[in-house]
């Protein structure tokens, strides 16, 4: 996929919506310190969890490195999602946010993947 539309799209609607929650993490809002606790991994699991977004972040709007990023976000979207229909549950705090915040950007990190698929399966790294 070159540069085109949906995959600028894809890259700024995912890298938008993993940027934004680091301010959370990493000033210890008291949702996000009570996530992460509810998982048991408070402090360190929000602090790598933020460190990871925002370097899948910055990839992703880096063209030459976006199926890096996509690959990054998608992963962590996964657990995300995983831990949101395990241990969280889709409502938390009373919405259901959270959780398509990272429906979202798994699918868009999906479509990113999709699209650089030939540079990811023929590039040795």
């Amino acid at each position: 996929m070159k540069n085109s539309w949906v995959q600028w799209i894809c890259r700024l609607v995912a890298a938008i919506l993993l940027l934004q929650t680091l301010y959370f993490k990493f000033t210890a809002a008291p949702e996000s310190v009570e996530l992460f606790t509810k998982l048991g991994m408070e402090p360190w699991g929000r602090i790598l969890t933020g460190l990871l977004e925002l370097a899948a972040g910055i990839l992703l709007l880096w063209p030459a490195y976006t199926r890096f990023g996509a690959l990054l976000g998608a992963g962590l979207m996964a657990g995300a999602i995983f831990f949101h229909l395990t241990i969280l549950g889709i409502v938390v705090n009373g919405d259901a946010l959270l959780f398509s915040y990272a429906c979202l950007v798994f699918i868009a990190c999906l479509v990113l993947i999709w699209g650089e698929r030939n540079k990811l399966l023929r590039r040795k790294i």
